[in-house]
Parts: structure tokens; C-alpha cells; sequence
């Protein structure tokens, strides 16, 4: 009889890591996102947007953007695409240390979605490549910026990860910005579907 029982034990002991070492369901990413509606959005920061390099603090307190937003699959998946991105308004540049700024994005600019949670759904926005020029400071960040998108506010935030930006270029900046500096972006938009008043809703499932 101890043997049998010692066989059984081993089994159910084995069964037990199985289950242990498969991660639950609700912890792998999804794949398919379905947005509602989809079509035109327009933008509009919600407080400043704040480009750093080195400590040094660059805001700015105005930012719009528009673009398209879709349905879309894949791991990540490309859910929405921003043609235009402008900072500061006509003929009032953003203030900063360095002086007036002006930033020159290149567009269009995809933002991805990698994964989604009560009502979040997490990614980047790829492919940043901005022309940057405060004072006589002229400089060029490439890279990506983290981000997240929550359906209960319609807030879009880029808040991007140390590493995801690099200072390309550089210019007339002497040590506040040396090429290869890892600069962050930090931003709140509050978007809204083309003439309405709401934004869109993400979500994302499993197939």
C-alpha cells in the first residue's frame, strides 16, 4: 500500500507545480482591441507637457493633436495613428529656462496598444522623432514614449520610460544637451472623437 500512495503523491505533487508555473489567464497580454467608436479624434493637453533633459525641465503649456483611431490585432497592436501634433499656439511659443520654444514633430505617428485593464489599455506611441529648438538650443530626440489611454476620463498620458528617448543631434546647447542624453516626455491629453464631446472607448480581448 505505501507504495501506490507514494506514487500518487509524487503525481499530485508534480500536477501542483504544473498549475503554479502556467501564469493565469487575465496576465496574458491582449490581442485583439476593438475601439467605439472609430474615426477622427482631436486632442487637448491637460496641464503642461514637460520635455526633461538632464534635469532641465522644457514645458510647455499648450498641445494639440488629431489623427485616427481604429480598431486593430495584434501584440502590439497599432490602434491609432496621430497626424498632426502641435506645441504652443500661433505666435506664442512654449516658455522654457532656454528660452522659446518651438518643437517640429515628424508625423504621421503610430501609437500602439500592448495590453488592456479595467478599462486602460497600456502601449507607446512610436516612432517620436521631434525637431527641437529653444533659443539658440537646437536638438533632435528619437525613440518611443510609453503611454496609456483610460475610457473612464478619455485621458490619453505619454509618459515615456528613461532609455526610450536619445538625443540624436544637438547644437548651440553646449552640456544641457549632449547627443546621447535619454530625455523624457511627460504629457496629459484629453481626447475626443471629431464633433462630439467624448472620446473613444478600447477594449481589449482574447482570441
Amino acid at each position: 500500500m505505501k507504495k501506490p500512495l507514494g506514487r500518487l503523491a509524487a503525481v499530485a505533487t508534480a500536477a501542483a507545480a504544473c498549475l503554479l508555473a502556467v501564469p493565469p489567464a487575465t496576465a496574458a497580454p491582449s490581442t485583439v482591441r476593438t475601439v467605439t467608436p472609430s474615426g477622427g479624434f482631436t486632442a487637448v493637453n491637460s496641464g503642461n507637457v514637460v520635455l526633461s533633459v538632464n534635469g532641465l525641465a522644457l514645458p510647455c503649456g499648450r498641445s494639440t493633436a488629431s489623427g485616427r483611431v481604429h480598431d486593430a490585432t495584434g501584440d502590439p497592436a497599432p490602434i491609432a495613428v496621430i497626424d498632426t501634433l502641435v506645441f504652443g499656439a500661433p505666435g506664442a511659443p512654449c516658455a522654457t529656462p532656454l528660452g522659446p520654444m518651438t518643437v517640429t514633430p515628424v508625423t504621421p505617428v503610430p501609437v500602439l496598444a500592448q495590453d488592456h485593464s479595467a478599462g486602460v489599455t497600456r502601449g507607446h506611441v512610436g516612432s517620436v522623432d521631434l525637431k527641437v529648438t529653444a533659443g539658440a538650443c537646437a536638438f533632435r530626440v528619437t525613440g518611443k514614449a510609453s503611454s496609456t489611454y483610460a475610457n473612464a476620463t478619455s485621458a490619453f498620458a505619454v509618459d515615456s520610460l528613461a532609455g526610450e528617448l536619445t538625443v540624436v543631434s544637438s547644437a548651440g546647447c553646449g552640456m544641457f544637451v549632449p547627443v546621447g542624453s535619454r530625455p523624457t516626455f511627460k504629457g496629459t491629453y484629453l481626447v475626443t472623437m471629431t464633433g462630439t464631446t467624448t472620446g473613444p472607448a478600447i477594449v481589449g480581448t482574447h482570441p
